[in-house]
């Protein structure tokens, strides 16, 4: 059975693990997605102590949900593809410290940003560091059972499952798969969305459902903080694509609204919104 998450960054941002799991849990979600962002506050989570992870450990058996999964977006600031050597080593440090964390804390998937490069121009050299860098990350992975997935990006660089499955075609593991943002996904006019999802589903290991403004020639999109139904994610389409194709992995509402007024009141209208598409798609949540 299909499991349903929340992002970290939709829930208060200054309160301990133990009262974001509670709230998870009263909310109804089975897990919180962990945000590893490109801050130093967020960073530092990878250098947690043993009482501190240990801390978070009791809180997820305490409250019974779970972290299956983390945002790793810290690479915008530590790219593997960047120029800089010095960049890209500490772009691995940071991901062989967060394999370690998430084994230690029961996360099943670290999702990437699907990105070569953010801040620096992109070249043909930036992607081959990529792909090199994300093959040794693959096998950082592999060595302690935690997945890594690419998500789909708001990036030229891999905005598609067809271009994910042109760098998964270059890296021979298990333990490299992709993590379609749906909002993402449609926000492309060149991609055909229920046609993506078709050609990923056997790699799919979990769906950020969001809502996004498309991109048009003469404006860039809107990746984030789209309010639920005024965007261009067809969800019902998308969820019963995902149902006729069997999928019953994870699904994981992205929202940033951590530090609004009320972030537990924009969570229950987003589950207001989001949820009867859901069960009008066949898809039940415990």
């Amino acid at each position: 059975m299909a499991r349903l998450g929340i992002y970290e960054k939709a829930l208060p941002k200054n309160i301990s693990w133990k009262e974001r799991l509670s709230i998870a849990g009263s909310l109804g979600f089975d897990f919180v997605e962990m945000s590893v962002d490109e801050s130093d506050e967020r960073l530092g989570r990878l250098s947690w102590t043993r009482e501190q992870r240990k801390e978070v450990l009791d809180a997820i058996f305490d409250e019974g949900v779970a972290m299956r999964s983390m945002c790793l977006s810290g690479h915008r600031r530590y790219p593997f593809g960047s120029a800089d050597p010095m960049v890209r080593a500490q772009g691995m440090r940071i991901m062989q410290q967060a394999v370690d964390l998430a084994a230690q804390l029961g996360i099943r998937t670290i999702q990437l940003a699907g990105y070569d490069v953010y801040y620096e121009e992109k070249t043909s050299l930036s992607r081959a560091y990529f792909i090199e860098n994300l093959q040794k990350a693959t096998e950082m992975a592999a060595a302690a059972e935690v997945m890594l997935a690419i998500e789909i990006m708001d990036d030229p660089f891999i905005n598609s499952i067809t271009k994910f499955n042109t760098i998964k075609r270059q890296i021979h593991s298990p333990w490299l798969q992709v993590y379609p943002d749906l909002g993402n996904l449609c926000a492309w006019p060149a991609n055909d969305p229920l046609a993506e999802l078709e050609l990923g589903i056997n790699e799919i290991t979990g769906i950020h459902v969001k809502d996004t403004l498309k991109v048009t020639p003469d404006f860039p999109g809107k990746f984030k903080e789209v309010p639920w139904g005024s965007g261009c994610v067809d969800f019902l389409g998308c969820f019963k694509t995902l149902k006729r194709l069997d999928y019953e992995g994870n699904f994981m509402l992205e929202m940033w609204s951590e530090t609004s007024d009320d972030p537990v009141a924009e969570v229950k209208d987003a589950l207001g919104f989001i949820m009867p598409i859901f069960k009008e798609a066949g898809y039940e949540f415990n």
